[in-house]
């Protein structure tokens, strides 16, 4: 190998090398396991979300990044570096609180400056980077203002400059939009994705929005009691789910229990009492029983009259199954129907309002056809 493609691959290898690893970590609170042995590496520049319920232990693994808890196993390394027992402020990593945490009876300048003066940056470096962050989160005139005299939204912005000021390799974000309302929150979100690109840092937000996990980042972790049950990019996440749970948890869908009745040229018969025989494609996973369930996206469904024929150009295979309109809900840019089966299934059908008029609309006690192809539906483990 010649030193040019030597040199080369090493640069390779260290842009792939993880900017953060968690190698086994494990955090208990007496004898409650809040983080149960669980390994993640997180790349530099990545915009990474934890997502999961409730008291799934994503806010505990956040604050063992920060430094704010210690494992009781496993390391944490940074660049390599094992930071498992590195204070918060002695770390190059900034956490944005859920509530701020700003102190009241600074001015946003003094707020935003706080840190910078506990490391000790010389006083007109301090006006500089001061200014600089005021003017990238559009703070500019608000300088001498308190957090009280701000709104939400600006006191937020506030935060996250503070966090921000020191340059941190790693930026955390405690579900930092929790109290905004959905336009503010729509707004910071998009305005999060366009600091991160701008400054090309790597960020990690815990949040229990699903949508908003799925909007702004690169991958994501799914986690529940403790442990990661999937990684991975918010497309992956949605269309092919590893697990029931994963594909119950993430999104609206359909689940109908069955069994493998046949395989083979790419596809799987799966009988169910509830809708009949439903051809699904083989999935990406090895099934390990032949207990299995379909699972169906809503908007993966589509609706016809009950006298109507299937569309011309429907691909073989094509599953259609009979049934009422139970429910309907109109929410704007879409309509979610429930459809009840003649065997007793209740499908759940998502409709885009591609138009303004409402002859493509159906009504409640309609009689309708359900088609969804093979390539649409999963098949998973029960």
């Amino acid at each position: 190998m010649t030193d040019e493609a030597r040199l080369g691959s090493e640069a390779t290898a260290q842009a792939d090398k993880p900017l953060l690893q968690v190698d086994a970590a494990v955090k208990r609170f007496g004898g409650f396991t809040a983080v149960d042995h669980l390994s993640l590496d997180i790349r530099t520049g990545e915009f990474f979300a934890l997502l999961g319920p409730s008291g799934c232990g994503k806010t505990t693994l956040l604050r063992m990044l920060g430094g704010f808890e210690t494992p009781d196993g496993g390391r944490i390394l940074l660049d390599g570096q094992d930071i498992s027992g590195v204070p918060p402020h002695r770390r190059p990593v900034n956490m944005m609180f859920q509530n701020y945490a700003l102190f009241p009876h600074l001015s946003v300048r003094d707020n935003i400056a706080f840190g910078l003066r506990r490391a000790g940056m010389p006083r007109a470096d301090i006006e500089a980077r001061v200014a600089e962050m005021v003017a990238l989160v559009s703070l500019e005139g608000m300088e001498k203002r308190k957090p009280e005299q701000l709104s939400g939204g600006q006191r937020q912005r506030v935060a996250l400059a503070r966090a921000l000021a020191r340059r941190p390799r790693l930026l955390l974000l405690d579900e930092p939009m929790a109290a905004l309302d959905k336009k503010l929150r729509e707004n910071t979100q998009a305005e999060l994705m366009r600091l991160q690109r701008q400054l090309g840092m790597t960020f990690i937000i815990v949040t229990h929005d699903q949508e908003e996990a799925m909007m702004m980042a690169d991958r994501i972790g799914v986690m529940n009691a403790g442990r990661l049950q999937q990684v991975a990019t918010p497309r992956e996440l949605y269309e092919v789910p590893n697990s029931r749970w994963i594909a119950e948890f993430v999104g609206g869908i359909n689940i109908i229990d069955g069994a493998v009745e046949s395989s083979g040229g790419g596809r799987i018969t799966v009988a169910t009492q509830a809708a009949g025989s439903v051809t699904v494609a083989t999935p990406l996973q090895a099934l390990t029983t032949d207990q299995v369930c379909v699972a169906i996206r809503p908007e993966k469904i589509r609706l016809s009259s009950g006298e109507a024929a299937p569309d011309a150009g429907d691909a073989a295979g094509t599953n259609r199954v009979e049934g009422v309109i139970a429910g309907v809900s109109y929410l704007g840019g879409q309509t979610r129907y429930q459809v009840r089966l003649d065997r007793g299934a209740l499908l759940h059908a998502s409709v885009a309002n591609t138009v303004r008029r409402e002859a493509e609309a159906f009504d409640t006690a309609q009689r309708v056809v359900a088609c969804f192809a093979p390539d649409d539906c999963m098949v998973l483990d029960r």
